[in-house]
């Protein structure tokens, strides 16, 4: 089926909105000359923007597709990671953020440098990027697949479409266009959301109704506590992996430390910080409840099963289109916040990519000093480059299995040893260099193998029913039952592989973590020269007082 006309309209005003930020900030205020504006909006960037930026990072077409397709196929149980979020916000603004924005290194990773050494900051800088470029490459390829849906129109198009429109702001605006963008994005991402679920309650008649039908059919179910680490989605692996993957996301990833930076003191960061929260909460349980709103039409007719659709993460494209088609703009919203979902995510990324190219890898390793115009030059140059790297990487997106799982593995292999290195620096004091970087390796190719190494168990899903399908009225087709296989993988799959992906980051956390501490034990030098900058504030005030305490002794 094809765009309306009105369709078109409300997409292509996303689209020009888009870009004309990137043209405005380009020739207002310091019209993006200096690194100070380009990367860091002069640090007086306003905190209902910020929080909207912060929120709209990482949640994106992979959580509205991913979350909406997990409840409708497994149930509600994965919901419960809204909770991880209100647990690690407070770890994350009073543990985390006081070190790195007193710095107020441009990179993030140049704290690691001063701790651990250069060699510590270029791998873990590395790492950060590998995560970064291939998490974009889903990020892109997410709208185009639910466009593909809709309208037909290739992948291809849809892919270059979003990524050019996306790079042209970013590098013609800076970090200020990417924030107010962000801004509008958000709104659409919400609006989309809340289209969809609207919807619903009027089609199928109320929430109660919604409910009725996903608790009958076992879809509401929040009570799996199984502590066995191989069970993917329990209370503990979700929770536990979720508060992992929160702060490593908010307080050791370079995107969104270089937000919090465009703030112009402390306070203000952590109530940018705080008021993310209830946004991201919000949206990620309206995601949820679309996912059993799109349940309560489905539910005897599964349009996977009926060859509809060939997966999970077409399911909310295609009941935009039989829900909202007739309805002139509506469809049009729905795509223009999946765009807007992947461009918000995107461009912080590509911003904060080139910004570490310079700080990390160009800069440290030129013996002449660049001049601050040189350094915009060349930042914008890396933009467009890295813009170039996503939209190419984008096309293989699609051999990387539902995206939910992959955007979360991805962060989970990578995440957890970068979290532990900069953890053990603002926490232990006698971890050194040798530690730090022995841990990193040993986390990462641990992380590595039982992330991508396999083969790993199939993933089981709820019964879904073609009663009412035209195509399908024999009840022999009528359930979804496991197949022998899939009942029986536990014999047939390595421990470590058939262990739930939510627990990733933590594995690699404890790796590195353990090795750093055990490697920095045995070497242990008799320096104790402590800078107490590099310290969350507890650490720092004992090392301050220590100091005091030897003086006067």
């Amino acid at each position: 089926m094809a765009l309306g006309v009105v369709d078109y309209v409300v997409f292509g005003i996303m689209l020009i909105m888009s870009a004309s930020i990137g043209v405005y900030y380009r020739f207002t205020g310091g019209k993006q000359k200096t690194t100070q504006e380009y990367m860091l909006g002069d640090k007086n960037q306003s905190i209902f923007p910020v929080a909207f930026s912060l929120m709209a990072s990482f949640i994106t077409a992979i959580s509205m597709f991913g979350l909406s397709s997990e409840v409708y196929t497994r149930g509600t149980q994965f919901s419960v990671i809204v909770v991880s979020y209100v647990i690690a916000t407070p770890v994350i603004g009073y543990l985390y953020l006081p070190v790195f924005f007193k710095l107020g290194n441009l990179s993030l990773y140049e704290y690691l440098e001063k701790r651990f050494g250069r060699l510590t900051r270029v791998t873990t800088s590395l790492a950060f990027s590998v995560q970064m470029i291939l998490y974009m490459a889903i990020v892109l390829y997410v709208p185009a697949l639910t466009l593909e849906a809709v309208t037909g129109l290739p992948q291809s198009a849809s892919i270059v479409l979003v990524g050019l429109v996306c790079v042209f702001y970013s590098t013609m605006g800076g970090i200020k266009a990417v924030i107010v963008t962000d801004l509008l994005q958000s709104l659409l991402m919400y609006a989309s959301v809340i289209a969809v679920v609207g919807v619903a309650l009027y089609e199928t008649g109320g929430l109660s109704e919604i409910l009725k039908i996903s608790n009958k059919y076992g879809r509401i179910n929040f009570g799996n506590f199984d502590i066995d680490p191989t069970v993917r989605h329990s209370w503990f692996s979700i929770l536990i992996g979720g508060f992992f993957t929160q702060i490593s996301l908010y307080a050791v990833n370079q995107t969104q430390i270089q937000r919090f930076l465009t703030m112009k003191d402390y306070k203000t960061a952590v109530t940018a910080l705080w008021c993310s929260l209830p946004l991201v909460v919000v949206i990620s349980l309206l995601t949820s409840l679309s996912g059993l709103a799109m349940f309560s039409k489905y539910y005897d007719c599964d349009p996977i099963k009926s060859g509809r659709i060939s997966s999970g993460d077409q399911l909310m494209p295609l009941y935009v289109l039989d829900t909202m088609g007739s309805i002139p703009g509506l469809t049009g919203l729905f795509i223009a916040g999946i765009f807007s979902s992947a461009m918000s995510s995107v461009s912080p990324i590509l911003n904060s990519m080139a910004a570490i190219t310079m700080e990390d890898y160009i800069k440290p390793f030129r013996k002449q000093e660049i001049s601050d115009k040189k350094r915009v030059y060349l930042m914008k140059i890396l933009v467009l480059t890295y813009g170039g790297v996503c939209i190419t990487l984008s096309f293989l997106a699609k051999y990387m299995g539902a995206v939910l799982q992959s955007a979360l593995t991805i962060f989970g292999v990578i995440g957890g040893p970068v979290m532990a290195v900069f953890t053990l620096g603002i926490l232990l004091p006698y971890i050194n260099q040798k530690g730090a970087l022995t841990g990193l390796i040993f986390g990462l190719t641990f992380s590595f193998i039982i992330g991508f190494g396999g083969p790993k168990p199939p993933v089981e899903n709820l019964p879904s029913f073609t009663n009412a399908c035209t195509l399908f009225n024999n009840s022999g087709s009528t359930q979804f039952s496991s197949s022998n296989q899939e009942m029986l993988h536990e014999d047939g799959y390595f421990y470590l592989y058939r262990i739930s992906y939510l627990y990733y980051i933590v594995l690699g956390f404890m790796v590195t973590f353990l090795v750093a501490m055990i490697v920095s034990a045995i070497f242990r030098g008799t320096n104790r020269d402590y800078n107490p900058d590099l310290f969350t504030p507890y650490v720092a005030n004992r090392l301050k007082r220590r100091d005091r305490d030897n003086e006067r002794s």
